[in-house]
C-alpha cells in the first residue's frame, strides 16, 4: 500500500473516530435536552421543579431522613408472594437487609401503638393500661381523657379505610425494625426474569392496559418491529385523565428506582471493600433516548410528574401535622421538637410552590361514575402494593414496599381533603388519620424522589464532562 493510500486510510479512520465521539456526545446532549419543558397533564415546567428541589427541598428532606423518627421503619419482609410460587430469595450478599436490634430502637417508637404522636400515647404505663383495657373490653379509668379518646379511635381504626396500600401488620412476629440509613437503596445485582416478572405484572395487569397493546421495551414480550412504542402512547393519550395519571405514577416510580440503582452502583470491590458510585454507562442503558428508542426521556418526565403528585400531597397534609397533638414522639424531647420544626418547615416550602398539580381535576365527573373509577384506581394500586411481597431481593423488597406505601399514603391524603379540613386541633382525629408507618413511608418516599431529581442533575454534569 502506498504512503498516500495509508494517509487516506488513516484520515478516514480519524474522521470515523471523530464521528463516533460526536455521536456519543450528542446522545448526552439529547438526554438533557429532551427532559425539559412543561409536563403533560399539568402546568408545571421541569426547570422550576429542579430549582425548587435543589435549593429548598433536598437539603431539608435529607436532614429529616436522618432523624430517629424517620430512620426506623417497621416492615415484614417474610410475607409470601400472594400471586405466584416464589423462586427463592436472592443469595447475593448485597440483597441482605440487616434488622435493627431492639436495644437500638428509641423507647418512644417501640412502644407498639400504630398511631403514636404524643407523649400521652406513648408512655409505657399508659400503653400497658391500653393493652389491659383491650383485654377487658373497657377503657382503664387511670388513662387521661385524651388517651381514652385516642384508644377508642385506634380500636375503631379500619385498615380498609380508604387505603391505597395493604399495610404490614406491625404486631406480627415477622415484622422487624430496619434502620434505613444502614440499609441504603442501591444496585444489588438483582435482575433478570424474577425482577422482570414483578414489573411485568405491575404494568400488564394493573395499569388498565389491554393485552393487545404492547408496552415499549418489555423484556418479556418480543419486539414489535418499527413501532417504537407509538401505538402504546396513542392508546395512553386516549385514556381518561385518571388512568393516564395512574400509568405515569407507576412509570415515574420505576424511573426513580432505576436512577437510585444507577447512582449507587457497585463500581468495584477490592480486598472486600466495595466502592459505590454513579455508573454513567448504566444510566445511558436505562435512559438514553437512542438506546431506549425515545423511552428514557419519557420515563424521566414521569419521575417529575410523580414528584409533583407527592409534593401536592405534602402541602395538603400540612394541617394534620401542624396540630399540637402531633409531636412525632421518640422519647427524646429536644430531638422531637427539632424534628417537628424541620418537618413543618418542609411543609411551608411545599405550600409555597406556585405550580401544584390540581387533583380536583380527577374523579370530577358524575358522582356515581367518579366514585366507581376512584375505587377501581384504589384497588389497582393496592394490588401493586401486594406485588411488592413478590420481590426476591430483600433490600429491593424493603425499598419497594416503602416507596409504594409512601405513594399510596400520598394518594390517600390527596383524596381526603374534606376529612383533613375537619380535623380537631387538640384531640385525636375521628375520621382521617395516619399511622407512624404511613408517615415514615410518606416522607422517606418523597425523600427518594427528591434524591432522584438531584442525582439526575449529577448525571447531566457527568454527561457534559464525558465530552
Amino acid at each position: 500500500m502506498s504512503r498516500a493510500a495509508r494517509r487516506a486510510g488513516a484520515g478516514r479512520g480519524a474522521a470515523a473516530l471523530r464521528l463516533l465521539v460526536a455521536l456519543s456526545l450528542l446522545r448526552g446532549v439529547v438526554v438533557e435536552a429532551q427532559v425539559i419543558g412543561v409536563l403533560d397533564d399539568c402546568l408545571c415546567d421541569i426547570e422550576s421543579i429542579d430549582n425548587f428541589n435543589t435549593y429548598k427541598i433536598f437539603p431539608k428532606i435529607k436532614k429529616l431522613q436522618e432523624r430517629d423518627y424517620f430512620r426506623y421503619y417497621k416492615v415484614n419482609l417474610k410475607r409470601p408472594c400472594p400471586f405466584w410460587a416464589e423462586d427463592g430469595h436472592c443469595s447475593i450478599k448485597d440483597c441482605h437487609v440487616e434488622p435493627c436490634p431492639e436495644s437500638k430502637i428509641p423507647a418512644g417508637i417501640k412502644a407498639g401503638i400504630a398511631n403514636k404522636y404524643s407523649k400521652e400515647a406513648n408512655t409505657t404505663k399508659e400503653f400497658e393500661d391500653c393493652e389491659q383495657a383491650s383485654k377487658l373490653g373497657a377503657v382503664n379509668s387511670t388513662l387521661s381523657n385524651q388517651s381514652k379518646e385516642a384508644f377508642i379511635d385506634w380500636a375503631r381504626y379500619d385498615d380498609a379505610q380508604d387505603h391505597f396500600c395493604e399495610l404490614d401488620d406491625e404486631r406480627s412476629p415477622a415484622a422487624q425494625y430496619v434502620d434505613l440509613l444502614l440499609n441504603p437503596e442501591r444496585y444489588t445485582g438483582y435482575r433478570g426474569p424474577s425482577a422482570w416478572r414483578v414489573w411485568n405484572s405491575i404494568y400488564e395487569e394493573n395499569c388498565f392496559k389491554p393485552r393487545s397493546v404492547y408496552r415499549p421495551l418489555n423484556p418479556l414480550v418480543p419486539s414489535r418491529g418499527e413501532d417504537d412504542g407509538e401505538s402504546f402512547y396513542t392508546w395512553l393519550e386516549g385514556l381518561c385523565l385518571e388512568k393516564r395519571v395512574f400509568y405515569k405514577l407507576i412509570s415515574g416510580l420505576h424511573a426513580s428506582i432505576n436512577l437510585h440503582l444507577c447512582a449507587n452502583y457497585l463500581l468495584e470491590e477490592t480486598w472486600g471493600k466495595p466502592r459505590w458510585g454513579p455508573n454513567l454507562k448504566e444510566f445511558k442503558r436505562r435512559f438514553d433516548p437512542v438506546e431506549t428508542k425515545g423511552e428514557g426521556p419519557r420515563r424521566l418526565k414521569n419521575l417529575y410528574f410523580l414528584y409533583l403528585i407527592e409534593l401536592r400531597a405534602l402541602s395538603k397534609a400540612a394541617p394534620y401535622f401542624e396540630r399540637s397533638v402531633v409531636d412525632l414522639y421518640t422519647g427524646s424531647v429536644g430531638e422531637d421538637a427539632d424534628t417537628k420544626a424541620l418537618l413543618l418547615s418542609i411543609f411551608q416550602d411545599t405550600k409555597s410552590f406556585p405550580m401544584h398539580f390540581d387533583e380536583k381535576s380527577m374523579f370530577s365527573g358524575d358522582k356515581k361514575g367518579a366514585k366507581s373509577l376512584k375505587e377501581e384506581f384504589r384497588l389497582h394500586f393496592k394490588n401493586i402494593s401486594r406485588i411488592m411481597d413478590c420481590v426476591g431481593c430483600d433490600k429491593c423488597r424493603l425499598w419497594g414496599k416503602l416507596q409504594t406505601q409512601g405513594l399510596g399514603t400520598a394518594l390517600k391524603i390527596l383524596f381526603s381533603e374534606k376529612e383533613i379540613q375537619k380535623l380537631p386541633e387538640n384531640s385525636p382525629s375521628k375520621g382521617f388519620q395516619l399511622t407512624r408507618q404511613e408517615i415514615v413511608a410518606l416522607l422517606n418516599a418523597f425523600g427518594r424522589l427528591s434524591t432522584s431529581i438531584r442525582e439526575l442533575q449529577n448525571f447531566k454534569v457527568l454527561l457534559q464532562h464525558s465530552r
